[in-house]
């Protein structure tokens, strides 16, 4: 969606940190709102491409400096055409839902650390990895895309219900509202949630544990595991397809209008509150 205001930057939005050659950090700083655009995506690849393939490297971990969010929704004011003139990446898919895509798929550990907003895309990213840990008290995740008119394009539907089950699923994708870290632990939305506190010794714990094992041992673990629980690229790709195509129907421009006029893509109430503002549009 195209807006006067957009501006495209190639200032770095991901920082790689490499605690030691077999655990690495991914750290979001894009601030205010941690937003993922199309300026994004060479920035994401850079680093799955790596971890696709350093003969080290056993767990990666991916978390977030700014404060109050994790990793947030797609870029509304960047032209579509940014997004839609990017060439398909190595799986044949579309570049956002080829990176989860791979990254589930990568020999190498994938922990989400999610303190704050985990909203659309980070959602997704967050489904992608092979673990899930929320900070109990500041962690909030969502698909609020059905709620402003939108089909989620980054592979939810296909991940979700393997993950949580169908009725869940369906709850957290056509309720489109927000999911708290201390719901989203029962819900199996995230494997543990932590008193805010205690999350980052646990996650650095659980890695630094992760990262002594042998690497061959790991990875044909997780490789066996993939085969009974990642779905097919086939179910994945449809759903990039559909979000793109809900963009421009009447519907989602209208909603997505009356939430930029409420401060959407702005540091305020409506980011902070997005399921509760998603939740007014129809009434």
């Amino acid at each position: 969606m195209k807006n006067e205001t957009y501006t495209a930057t190639t200032s770095k939005q991901i920082y790689l940190t490499r605690r030691s050659p077999y655990y690495w950090r991914v750290t979001f700083d894009h601030p205010p709102l941690n937003i993922f655009g199309p300026e994004t995506i060479p920035q994401l690849n850079e680093i799955i491409t790596a971890l696709e393939t350093d003969k080290d490297v056993k767990v990666v971990v991916f978390d977030s400096v700014v404060e109050g969010f994790f990793l947030t929704h797609y870029n509304f004011l960047a032209p579509l055409e940014d997004t839609t003139s990017l060439p398909p990446g190595p799986t044949g898919l579309q570049p956002l839902p080829d990176m989860l895509v791979r990254l589930s798929r990568a020999p190498v550990v994938s922990i989400a650390s999610i303190r704050g907003r985990a909203t659309g895309v980070g959602s997704e990213l967050s489904l992608a990895c092979d673990m899930r840990f929320a900070s109990r008290d500041r962690a909030i995740l969502s698909q609020w895309e059905v709620g402003a008119g939108l089909v989620p394009g980054g592979g939810p539907m296909a991940r979700l219900p393997r993950l949580i089950g169908r009725g869940r699923a369906l709850e957290v994708l056509l309720g489109a509202d927000d999911i708290p870290g201390d719901l989203a632990e029962p819900y199996g939305y995230v494997n543990r949630s932590l008193p805010d506190a205690d999350l980052d010794a646990f996650v650095d714990a659980l890695a630094t544990r992760i990262a002594s094992f042998d690497k061959r041992a790991i990875s044909e673990t997780k490789r066996f595991a993939d085969v009974a629980s990642l779905p097919p690229d086939f179910e994945i790709a449809p759903e990039w397809d559909a979000c793109l195509a809900s963009i421009a129907r009447p519907a989602a421009q209208e909603r997505i209008k009356t939430l930029m006029e409420r401060g959407f893509h702005k540091p305020g109430d409506a980011e902070d509150r997005l399921g509760y503002y998603v939740g007014q549009l129809g009434r």
